[in-house]
């Protein structure tokens, strides 16, 4: 057989069920191949957009999501999505054609060095110079990329190697079991525990790859210590768990922040250091922290630890947890009201255009509790993080390692495939939406019904945000945006557009219950970032 058919198979033996990307003329006999397998390729209409597909699946699924592209172009408009995947611990596995490795070695039409410009944003990067080694280089790539901490692997595939005959088979799946912690260890981070006055626990996205979500609500529970989760572990504590303090993650003092302040031991469980440095909750470096998780902490001299506890995050957190007192009281129960309270607040407001605070309590009123928001990157990210009341891990998805405009409606398309039965809405802003936006067609073409909210301000929201609190006034951030009703409709989905606060919720509804590809046009009334920047700056602490 062909080599590109071998790869086939080896995709096939890894358990792929979809590869998102663009043909090209470098990876025809890959795409040949792809007609006789039953993995779904999904063309989509930019490279970019196959990349973040590839980015939400791996991250919604635990498997490692596969992108394709042809060589030069192709290859480099898969940057971004996938530097989003490998910097927010998602896996992904990037295939790119190449040119045939008789032309490498001199000036040569599209040929770049694609490794070396993967290497640094992947964890695994590597050309595939001879028929034979396909079944391992495949191997390897998965198993890199689907090992914690997840994140990219990337393969060249020249033409001409494609296309060469070889006899080889996929060589079996074999997954690495995680260690257990060493008692010694459980028995050290049980004692600071039970010393501790005001223990409180920070919860990253390393609990929700671990499947260690339920372990941890009864850790917290059994010990009485409350949680506040990074941005993307939202949900791995549910809101309405009284435990619950909430996201952090803003680089402003907010609610949560006090109980971080008062603490004298922060148990970071599945913390990647990446979505919120450790200056922002222990700028003192005075802390007592317990480092929980499957690798060792990154140095930081504000985040030196006293017991790292290495191993598998559940087993970890159970035996601590039978070893450990519990406290007497549940602490910053005060802290808590405050943050219930504030997420409430606006849920009657009737100003148009709509608060933020409002918009995001309508979706979480329409959407279940395993329904799916996808929140793009902008001024909405920052308050989807802050207020949205995720009940479920992987049921609000934010980037925040590498955090990429983009995402949110390839990332859409990706978790209705992923999740058929659950309802998914992109949540974006319009510029973030513009900049993908031709992901729609593949949308309706692949029969992924999603809607998608755009907060319409017609400005670079977030950088406005940013301008106006170090300089009071803005630069170059605004543009003009076509009409997203009549947008929507020559692509032929459905627009609409919201005309008062009061109709949001019925659009809303009517929308999911469309079953097609929906477009929502919301204004929004962003002056309401720089009125929590002042509430922020004024905040006294209710503990």
């Amino acid at each position: 057989m062909k080599a590109a058919q071998l790869l086939v198979q080896c995709l096939e033996n890894e358990g792929v069920e979809y590869i998102f990307g663009i043909p090209g003329e470098e990876n025809i006999d890959v795409m040949d191949a792809l007609l006789d397998s039953p993995i779904k390729f999904v063309t989509t209409r930019h490279e970019q957009g196959a990349a973040f597909m590839a980015d939400v699946y791996g991250r919604l699924t635990g498997r490692a999501g596969v992108c394709m592209s042809t060589l030069g172009p192709g290859a480099t408009n898969l940057i971004t999505g996938f530097a989003d995947a490998n910097m927010d611990r998602a896996p992904i596995v990037a295939i790119a054609g190449q040119g045939a490795t008789t032309r490498m070695h001199k000036e040569s039409h599209q040929i770049l060095n694609l490794v070396s410009l993967f290497e640094p944003i992947s964890k695994y990067a590597v050309q595939i110079r001879e028929p034979e080694i396909v079944p391992e280089v495949i191997r390897k790539a998965f198993k890199v990329a689907q090992t914690e901490k997840p994140g990219g692997a990337f393969i060249d595939f020249p033409e001409n190697i494609a296309e060469m005959e070889v006899d080889k088979k996929p060589i079996r799946v074999q997954t690495p079991y995680s260690s257990l912690a060493p008692v010694a260890k459980l028995e050290l981070a049980a004692q600071l525990i039970s010393d501790a006055k005001y223990p409180v626990i920070l919860a990253g996205n390393g609990v929700i790859r671990q499947h260690a979500g339920d372990v941890l609500i009864r850790f917290a529970e059994t010990l009485k210590i409350p949680v506040a989760n990074t941005f993307m572990a939202k949900g791995v504590m549910p809101f309405s768990n009284e435990l619950s303090l909430g996201t952090i993650g803003l680089k402003a003092r907010d609610l949560p922040w006090f109980a971080f302040e008062k603490a004298d031991v922060i148990i970071c469980v599945g913390y990647d250091m990446v979505e919120y440095h450790p200056d922002m909750w222990n700028p003192n470096g005075d802390k007592t922290i317990i480092h929980i998780d499957a690798l060792p902490a990154e140095v930081d001299e504000r985040y030196i630890v006293a017991c790292g506890v290495l191993g598998d995050i559940s087993s970890s957190l159970y035996g601590i947890s039978q070893r450990a007192k519990s406290q007497s009281a549940m602490p910053f129960m005060s802290v808590r009201k405050a943050i219930t309270a504030d997420r409430a607040e606006y849920a009657n407001d009737t100003g148009f255009p709509i608060k933020p605070q409002k918009i995001v309590w309508d979706l979480r009123e329409v959407l279940g509790p395993e329904d799916i928001a996808i929140s793009d990157v902008g001024a909405h990210k920052m308050w989807m993080s802050r207020m949205y009341r995720a009940e479920r891990p992987n049921t609000c998805i934010i980037s925040n390692g590498f955090a990429s405009m983009g995402i949110a409606v390839p990332g859409a398309i990706a978790a209705k495939l992923a999740y058929p039965d659950r309802k998914i809405v992109a949540v974006t802003g319009d510029a973030g939406f513009m900049m993908n936006s031709q992901e729609i067609e593949t949308a309706l073409r692949m029969k992924t019904p999603i809607v998608i909210l755009i907060w319409n301000d017609s400005e670079y929201g977030l950088i406005t945000w940013h301008q106006l609190r170090h300089f009071g006034r803005a630069s170059h951030i605004d543009f003009k945006n076509p009409d997203f009703v009549k947008y929507a409709e020559s692509f032929g989905a459905k627009g609409y557009r919201v005309e008062k606060t009061a109709d949001l919720i019925p659009t809303l509804k009517k929308a999911l219950a469309d079953d097609t590809v929906v477009i929502i046009d919301c204004p929004v009334d962003y002056s309401e970032n720089m009125k929590l920047t002042k509430r922020l700056n004024e905040i006294k602490s209710p503990a």
